[in-house]
């Protein structure tokens, strides 16, 4: 499949070297927020904590799935995907989102996970408008990861 994706992508106007390096730019973002959501599930404390951690765990489980889901297909359209983790940060859109340093401190916790997946509704759409009508795979799989992350915000949004 990878050698007929890239053939008809590149028929379609899809530029495979910039449409790898923002999908790269994605999977970056999503070990980002894998890793800073995990955190906060682990460290989570205060009054209710479990329904804070049990959100951040499946948020995490998500994000993870995305990057997974990002790395085949960099590899499908011929790239690879940041090898180097010290590199991960240096090569995403947006900076690691810091979990706060008070662990009960809900109304942050809230506002850096909507901040992020805003951030990352934001990446997906322009992703989605590069692809659509020009590449469907790359399309159909950003559009995707597009309504998990707008689910994503929205379940944060509802804690406020």
């Amino acid at each position: 499949m990878g050698k007929k994706l890239r053939e008809l992508a590149g028929k379609g106007g899809v530029d495979l070297k910039d449409l790898i390096a923002d999908l790269n730019k994605a999977y970056c973002d999503e070990w980002l927020a894998f890793y800073a959501y995990t955190y906060m599930a682990q460290t989570v404390s205060g009054a209710g904590y479990e329904d804070m951690e049990e959100f951040l765990k499946k948020t995490a489980a998500d994000e993870l799935e995305h990057q997974s889901e990002l790395a085949d297909m960099i590899v499908k359209l011929g790239g690879t995907p940041v090898v180097n983790f010290n590199e991960i940060e240096k090569g995403a859109n947006y900076p690691y989102p810091m979990p706060p340093q008070k662990t009960d401190d809900y109304a942050r916790m809230i506002e850096l996970v909507m901040d992020a997946e805003g951030k990352a509704i934001d990446v997906y759409t322009k992703i989605a408008r590069k692809t659509f009508g020009k590449e469907d795979v790359v399309y159909q799989l950003v559009t995707h990861i597009l309504g998990e992350e707008v689910t994503h915000e929205e379940r944060f949004e509802n804690l406020k």
